[in-house]
């Protein structure tokens, strides 16, 4: 091959002359274009080039950057989870918490008002079958009231853990949608709702028959060591609670987003806290000491009013018209409470899945499931769901 024969190398750059630097081809783009340089022709600068990319945010598509995550953006995401699909987050939320307040709240107090009014207005022989039947009615309410709270309770749970997963794919699913994508996990979440509840129940219960035995004999002493044990029980009580509650705040994510047995769910929440113990209980408790300081700023002046109202309003103190405007003015707070009560509701559920989310991207590289899931239902490819048990829980 002679000396003259021309050729090109990869990369543009041409032979030169023995004894001299390689000069890159002049491009299109400019790079090197009159200066034999890398760089541009007025920058000084290097360039970007589809060899060395640089460095790119994660991506986005939907609730949350595609990352583990610090505070303000769990911060930012709950309130988020209520604006950018109100319908089945706020919505429900506030069906159901209208449900549970009404009756908790109102039914009681119409059987309370109006049992006491009809035992005032019958006969000395009446009165008394009157009231036991209003107490009977009042703890019979009571009851489903509880009931139906732990109902209510589950479901919200279940349908913002599963909206929140979705979000953060980009997906904006209707509250039908929501509910189907849980459904063979509902009883296991009313169940784990109840567990607490009768856990709780039963704890309180035992304080209190160890307690009482102090305060029976009518020894000052004795009873001394029992204000003693009251006090000191109360805060293990309450230690134990916040423990429990910090290590267990998954299951109900694990539940209906990985589809895990209630037992299994247990023990994978209790590993996904582990290791990140105080972070996690001072997220939620932050997010939670401020919903319930601006839930109390919103209805404590509307309760003020509708206990402080009625001297104003009737002060001749008809008993007609205070019964009216009391049931009026709690029927308002009712309606406020329920309002107030269902926006903190998304957004402490929302906190404890986001974190949920964070965690499984800490540990197990969720956030690299994630984006994979979504280039692939970008390009149409048919892709597993990365929140499943098959994806990236090994690592557990």
């Amino acid at each position: 091959m002679s000396d003259s024969t021309n050729w090109a190398s990869p990369g543009g750059i041409e032979p030169t002359p023995a004894g001299e630097p390689p000069r890159l081809d002049a491009s299109p783009s400019g790079v090197g274009a009159g200066t034999g340089t890398p760089y541009g022709p007025a920058s000084g600068a290097p360039q970007p080039s589809a060899a060395a990319p640089g460095w790119t945010p994660p991506p986005k598509p939907g609730l949350i950057p595609l990352r583990p995550l610090d505070f303000g953006t769990v911060l930012g995401a709950c309130f988020q989870v209520l604006r950018r699909n109100p319908r089945p987050t706020f919505g429900a939320a506030l069906l159901l918490n209208a449900l549970v307040v009404f009756l908790s709240s109102g039914i009681s107090t119409i059987l309370v008002f109006t049992g006491f009014d009809r035992a005032a207005r019958a006969n000395a022989a009446d009165a008394d079958t009157i009231l036991a039947g209003t107490v009977a009615l009042i703890i019979v309410s009571g009851l489903l009231a509880v009931a139906v709270s732990i109902v209510a309770q589950a479901l919200l749970q279940g349908i913002i853990s599963i909206e929140v997963s979705r979000a953060t794919l980009g997906e904006k699913r209707t509250l039908r949608e929501l509910i189907a994508l849980g459904r063979g996990r509902w009883w296991a979440l009313i169940g784990w709702t109840a567990l607490i509840g009768v856990a709780a129940v039963a704890a309180f219960s035992v304080l209190v028959a160890i307690t009482v035995g102090f305060f029976i004999p009518g020894d000052p002493a004795l009873a001394l060591i029992g204000v003693g044990v009251v006090l000191l029980g109360g805060l293990g009580l309450v230690a134990a609670a916040i423990f429990l509650a910090t290590k267990l705040a998954f299951v109900p994510a694990a539940i209906v987003i990985e589809r895990l047995t209630l037992g299994d769910a247990i023990g994978r929440a209790w590993r996904l806290v582990r290791g990140a113990f105080w972070r996690i209980f001072g997220t939620l408790l932050l997010i939670t000491v401020m919903v319930n300081i601006a839930a109390s700023i919103v209805t404590t002046p509307f309760q003020l009013g509708a206990t402080f109202a009625a001297p104003v309003v009737n002060p001749a103190g008809t008993v007609e018209t205070d019964l009216t405007l009391f049931l009026v003015l709690n029927i308002f707070v009712i309606a406020i409470t329920a309002v107030v009560g269902a926006i903190g509701s998304v957004l402490t559920t929302a906190a404890s899945s986001l974190l949920y989310i964070d965690r499984r991207m800490r540990t197990e590289g969720l956030d690299l499931e994630l984006q994979r899931y979504v280039e692939l239902q970008a390009a149409g490819t048919p892709a597993v769901d990365p929140y499943g048990r098959d994806a990236g829980t090994a690592a557990s």
